[in-house]
Formats: structure tokens, sequence, C-alpha cells
């Protein structure tokens, strides 16, 4: 049984599109869906929504409490992080908005963010990486990818966070290292389309993430579709691993208390054997049934089941020997293989210890950086409570940011990522096509040879400047 070695969460990891075939959650032949076991799947997402026409003089929007029922909606539209007048203006902004892709086209106010940058909360994901140790010396193939399943599935108990992270400037980085022995670097390769990249090794695994979401505004939801590809190699074996996640919908963005759901089925497709693991994430019903559940099996590469999994993406997950039925062999029994860690109480950002270390500077190699996510003043303001200067210097960055491309242009330039070379491959996903970058093994050495040096470098928030800048420290305007 797998241990926790860290504080809470895992982190985000959109991934590949290989088929998914049939969901293993619902009723149906052995292969397909076996039924039986898992009886309890919540009824369709939509039975459950409600809209409330004419709210506050607004058509059509949706506010949905996912503890309550039918009668409860309008008091639910009242709550949230919002002041009145707040609400009432942004949703004034947002409203022709509806229907669209808002991924990067929408500055938005730094009241929804948390002080963490997307390449930061791709790092979250590292946190339980014990189990991915008990994957690689694992000699059961089935047991490996029960492992490797419930890691990416840790990344979930972190995404249900309802603030939004930062969106990385062009060429920002984030290292993480002093953890499991992983040496983390993530990087932002692309602005317009927005695409980061990340490469994380030690003595067991190589991961590796070309991320870009896809999203589509509904007024007071966001459905956030996560393009992308991911690899795991287990290094022992040299077995190479793929994923699909399930997209997410975040609810009751404006009006009433933000909440994420992610309903849908995860695919971990074993590359090197065929074998499979599909977990289906139960949509919330009625007052709150189903919500966090995942149910599903590891199949062989006959797509027959061989062990059932189960548990609550917030909480645990376990697993069972299963017949072709899918049912539970005789004499054996349900074994939990990763439980979340205690998370820190009445937590402002709803952060792990984990998370609260990725923004530190104990997890930060020797010569971080200056474009490292930890230095960005925005980020910083924000952690400090200051929402007015964290509003104005994210203005400054993002007018920066306008400033060098107007620069890369009268150059004829283009943006080159330091540490991930962009390839000719175009990945197919089910939310649309991803161009994809790969690691250039540059930080490996920069990396070697920066541990190695004796010169240390004092590098902290306040007395560092942040500089991503491919021309320099451009001025605030052209």
């Amino acid at each position: 049984m797998a241990q926790n070695k860290g504080g809470g969460g895992g982190g985000g990891s959109p991934a590949s599109g290989s088929s998914a075939g049939s969901s293993p959650a619902g009723g149906g032949s052995a292969r397909g869906s076996p039924s039986g076991f898992f009886s309890s799947i919540a009824s369709s997402f939509s039975s459950f929504k409600m809209q409330v026409n004419g709210l506050l003089g607004y058509e059509g929007l949706e506010v949905i409490n996912p503890e309550g029922g039918t009668d409860d909606a309008e008091v639910e539209a009242q709550k949230g992080r919002w002041k009145q007048e707040e609400r009432d203006s942004y949703w004034r902004s947002m409203q022709k908005y509806v229907g669209a892709d808002i991924t990067s086209m929408v500055t938005l106010p730094v009241l929804i963010f948390e002080p963490m940058t997307m390449l930061q909360k791709m790092a979250e994901l590292m946190e339980y990486s014990d189990l991915l140790e008990l994957a690689d010396e694992c000699k059961d193939p089935y047991m490996r990818l029960v492992y490797t399943a419930s890691w990416f599935i840790s990344v979930y108990y972190a995404l249900q966070r309802t603030w939004k992270p930062f969106n990385p400037i062009l060429g920002e980085t984030y290292e993480m290292v002093n953890h499991c022995g992983i040496t983390f670097i993530a990087e932002q390769v692309s602005h317009h389309p927005p695409i980061s990249a990340a490469h994380a090794e030690n003595a067991h695994f190589v991961y590796d993430i070309t991320s870009k979401v896809k999203t589509k505004f509904l007024g007071n939801s966001l459905e956030v579709y996560p393009l992308g590809r991911t690899r795991l190699k287990l290094k022992k074996d040299g077995v190479l691993l793929d994923l699909v996640p399930p997209p997410t919908k975040v609810n009751n963005l404006i009006f009433g208390r933000t909440w994420i759901d992610s309903p849908g089925e995860m695919i971990l497709n074993n590359l090197t054997t065929g074998d499979k693991v599909v977990l289906y994430f139960q949509p919330c019903g009625w007052f709150g049934a189903g919500r966090y559940e995942v149910d599903g099996y590891v199949y062989n590469a006959n797509e027959e089941p061989k062990i059932l999994m189960t548990g609550k993406w917030n909480e645990s997950m376990s697993y069972q020997p299963c017949d072709l039925e899918g049912e539970p062999l005789p004499k054996t029994e349900l074994k939990e293989v990763w439980r979340v860690a205690e998370a820190p109480a009445d937590d402002k950002f709803q952060y792990t210890h984990f998370a609260h270390k990725l923004n530190s500077f104990t997890t930060a190699p020797k010569k971080l950086f200056a474009s490292d996510s930890r230095l960005r003043p925005d980020r910083y303001a924000l952690k400090m409570g200051d929402l007015t200067k964290a509003g104005s210097e994210k203005s400054i960055l993002e007018e920066k940011q306008r400033a060098e491309k107007k620069i890369r242009e009268s150059k004829g330039k283009e943006f080159v990522p330091k540490w991930f070379d962009q390839t000719d491959q175009i990945a197919s996903t089910p939310w649309g096509e991803l161009e994809i970058y790969e690691y250039n093994g540059k930080y490996t050495d920069h990396r070697a040879a920066a541990d190695t040096s004796s010169t240390v470098e004092e590098v902290n928030v306040t007395t560092t400047e942040f500089n991503p800048w491919q021309f320099g420290n451009v001025a605030e305007t052209s």
C-alpha cells in the first residue's frame, strides 16, 4: 500500500487523445462496461441543472448549488466571493463573450486569482511521486497501472481549488528541486495560443507534457477542455504511458459559490503493452450525489477487466482484483492505494502544504532563473493580500509583454523557448489539435553545472526583478 510523503494535492496534466473505448462504469457487457459492482452511478449532470431566469434582470443564467435541490438557486446566486456591484459590473463586461473561448482574450480581475501561476500548478502533480516509485518497481503490469492511475488522479484534489492561477508570461519558467529527487522545469513556450511545456525526472520516471486548454464561456460557468499530450516513462522496464483526462466545468463563476466538477472518462493507455485504465468521474447529481466519485477498471490488451478501482478524487483510491464480469474475486478485499494528505485548516486559497512549498524558495534550486514564477510581483502582492498592487503589477507585466511582442515583430524575430523545442508533430486530442514541444535536454546540463558551482546567489522576491523578457526589461509601453 502506498504511503503519502507530501502534504496535500496533485498537479494538472492535460493529455493526448488516443481512443477512449467504452466506459467501464455503466451497464453492459463485461468488456465494455461491467455492471453489478458499480450500481450507484449518478444520473446525468443535466438532470439537476437549474436556470434562474430573470435573476437580477439577467436572462438564462445558470446557478447550481451542488448541495441543494431545485428551490434554492436564487438564494445560492447571492452567495460567493463577489460584492454585488463587482459582480454586476463584471457580468456586464463579460456577457458579450458567451459561447466564446476566453483562454487568452479576456483580462480578468485579480479578485478571482490565487498567488500561483499555471506553471507552478503543473508541478503539483509531483507531490505523490512515491506512487511512481512503486509503479517502477512493480512486476505486476496491472498493479503498475493502479499506481500510475492513482498518481494522475491525485491531481484533482488540487484542481478543485476555485481560484484561478496567473497565466504565465511568454518565456516565464518554474523550477523545482528538493522533492523525492525530482528535477522539474516548466516553461511558457507560446503566448497565442497559450502553451506550457514541462519536464520532470528522477531515478524512477520521466514525465513530459505539452499543455494547452480550450474553453467555452457559458455566462455563469466555464467549460475547460484539456488539449495536451502527457507521456510518462517508467525507467526500469521502459514502459511508456499516455493520459487522456476528462474535461472540467467551473460552475457559478459570477453568481453563487464557485465549484468545480470533472464528469467524464479518464483513460490511461500503456503504449508498450496495450493494457489500459478507464476510470469514470461521476457527475455531481441531486444534493451532491456522486460528487467526487471515481469508478473503473484496469484492462488487459484484450479489454478484459483485471482490477477494479474505486474511490473519491478528493479523498482516496482503492483497488481489488476482479473477474471478467467486473465483480470482485472471492477471498479478496478492497485495498487502499492512495489517500490525500492532511491539508492546512481554513487556508484562504485552499492550499495544501505542498502548494505552499511550491510558492516558497525551499523548493528552488541554486541560481534560480530571474524568469521564475516565484519572482512575479503580481503573484507576490496577491500573496501579501494587496489586491490593488497585484492588479497594477499584473497590468504592467501584460503591457510589457505586448511591448516586447512589437519589438520582436519589428526585428522580424520569433520567440524561441530555451528548454523545449517545437517539433513537427501535431497531436490529435478529443478537443482539437496540439503542437508538440519536446524537452531538449539543455536544462539537465545547466542544472548539473549550477549544482556543482561554489557560487551562491541570493534570490528572493523582494530583491530580484522578474525578467522573462527576450529583449531585456522592455518599457511598460511601446
